[in-house]
């Protein structure tokens, strides 16, 4: 390792390290069998500040606390072995540290134009162990655009009706956390979000990563409702959101541009959800994340005599036909060469549309696996006789 990068880590831990940290996120993992990110963030143990290490590897989660000095040696030998990327948000700064194949640490720091309120950041950050949850988006802070839709009171408390809501923005936030290392760093980041309704996620996504993160991104949002869309425009130009526009106009008729890096389709009703994804697939997006809603046409369409005694009963053959669906529609973004995951977006108790479909375009396809997926896609709608409209528009594909 270059000596001069490695004492601007040893300084940056320094720095960092102590009572203002927020979070350090490890993640990029340079083999699949190791952990898949680390999350590290500090705790107040008996009058003591100590660093509790959060591991994830595969479906486990493992704890342990760590003195600041120990934990900097661990974050050293992390980026030299096992990771690639690490993120730092501090009251003070942020910070990201990249590491190269051969070891090369690459640190980027930006203070923050303006340190948070002392007391806000105390009431924001608490530090005992079996604090509660730690959102992306803090209680205690106030947050515009969460105070305009009226998410938040202008202290930063939550309103109490919208605490679904709040939680629901912070889990969404955490899955865009995920898919940092995937974005480009080099150049605007191009998103949009097709069905953008309210845009509560919308403007969420927009001041994470441009105002939490300090990403250069621009996000187009699309909806039918046009008083929807001439308010949420209203509230971008009063935030001074610049490259935060919304747009009136159908999903399967928008080509406005043609290169996207992000694709947000959220509770897209019934085969809308198709065309967005398969608009995303046309312009070769990097990161898809949707979350179906309604969902009629398998319901419509399945007919298989040996699974009658299931599909005799009509709530049954409803939730059956809606998970077939979301299961399709990921085995077909896997046969065009993504990894994909099904993940719970939010509690049921929340709301019964609780499924995210996360799918991240790999950087080497293989061709045989690809076909492999489109036989067994074949071999299924097959033995259960549907066809849905995403298989239909990939189908006869010019792209």
């Amino acid at each position: 390792m270059d000596i001069k990068m490695n004492e601007e880590l040893k300084e940056l831990l320094a720095d960092t390290l102590n009572e203002g940290l927020y979070q350090i996120i490890i993640s990029n993992a340079r083999r699949k069998e190791e952990a898949f990110k680390v999350k590290i963030r500090p705790v107040m143990l008996k009058k003591e500040l100590l660093f509790q290490e959060t591991v994830y590897r595969g479906t486990k989660v493992f704890h342990e606390n760590y003195k600041g000095t120990e934990l900097a040696a661990r974050i050293e030998n992390y980026l030299l072995n096992d990771f690639k990327q690490c993120e730092i948000e501090h009251t003070i700064e942020k910070a990201t540290v990249l590491s190269s194949k051969k070891g090369k640490i690459t640190v980027k720091r930006k203070q923050h134009a303006k340190t948070p309120d002392a007391a806000a950041f105390k009431a924001a950050f608490s530090m005992e162990h079996n604090r509660v949850k730690n959102h992306l988006l803090k209680e205690g802070i106030a947050v515009p655009f969460l105070v305009d839709l009226g998410v938040q009171n202008a202290d930063g408390s939550i309103v109490r009706s919208k605490y679904d809501k709040y939680k629901q923005i912070n889990r969404f936030l955490e899955f865009i956390q995920d898919v940092l290392p995937a974005l480009p760093t080099e150049r605007e980041i191009r998103i949009v979000d097709f069905g953008c309704g309210k845009s509560y996620l919308t403007f969420a996504i927009y001041y994470y990563l441009h105002e939490l993160m300090g990403r250069d991104i621009s996000i187009t949002g699309l909806d039918l409702k046009t008083d929807v869309i001439e308010k949420c425009n209203q509230l971008s130009r009063k935030y001074g959101y610049e490259k935060l526009r919304f747009l009136t106009g159908d999903i399967a008729e928008y080509d406005e541009i043609d290169t996207v890096d992000m694709v947000v389709t959220l509770h897209a009703c019934d085969t809308a959800t198709d065309y967005a994804l398969n608009k995303a697939l046309k312009w070769d997006t990097k990161i898809i994340l949707s979350v179906p809603c309604c969902q009629h046409e398998v319901n419509d369409q399945i007919d298989c005599e040996k699974l009658q005694p299931l599909l005799q009963y009509g709530i049954i053959k409803e939730r059956m036909s809606a998970l077939i669906t979301d299961a399709l529609r990921a085995d077909l973004l896997k046969a065009e060469g993504y990894d994909v995951d099904l993940l719970e977006f939010i509690d049921m108790e929340h709301t019964p549309k609780n499924i995210l479909i996360r799918a991240v375009k790999k950087n080497k396809t293989d061709v045989i696996e690809m076909q492999k997926e489109r036989d067994k896609i074949t071999d299924v709608t097959e033995f259960l006789k549907i066809e849905t409209t995403l298989q239909k528009l990939l189908s006869c594909k010019d792209f």
